[in-house]
């Protein structure tokens, strides 16, 4: 059973950068997309990005020419480098598949931008 572990957040200030990290314990198929969703206080969990088995990464729009995401196989590992960090970034960041099934939610990872 594949258990996902996000890391890399922290606090921030406006206009400041972030790497998340996702480590998967158990193998993820390279063949599945996977995706890194944010959930703000009192919203619904949404995807922000997502990145295929060739590296290829689509975004959402708020995110856009902001966020990088990417993976790595070999390290059942994916990213997210996000920079010029806007205060309605403020959300717990999580990974799983894009597709879908999903898999177990992990517990996320806080992050905050504040002045």
């Amino acid at each position: 059973q594949v258990q996902l572990v996000e890391s890399g957040g922290g606090l921030v200030q406006p206009g400041g950068s972030l790497r998340l990290s996702c480590a998967a314990s158990g193998s993820i198929s390279r063949f599945v997309v996977m995706g890194w969703y944010r959930q703000a206080p009192g919203k619904q969990r949404l995807l922000v990005a997502s990145v295929t088995s060739d590296g290829s990464g689509y975004y959402s729009d708020s995110v856009k020419g902001r966020f990088t995401i990417s993976r790595d196989n070999a390290k059942n590992t994916v990213y997210l480098q996000m920079s010029s960090l806007k205060p309605e970034d403020t959300a717990v960041y999580y990974c799983n598949s894009a597709g879908a099934i999903r898999y177990a939610w992990g517990q996320g990872t806080q992050v905050t931008v504040s002045s």
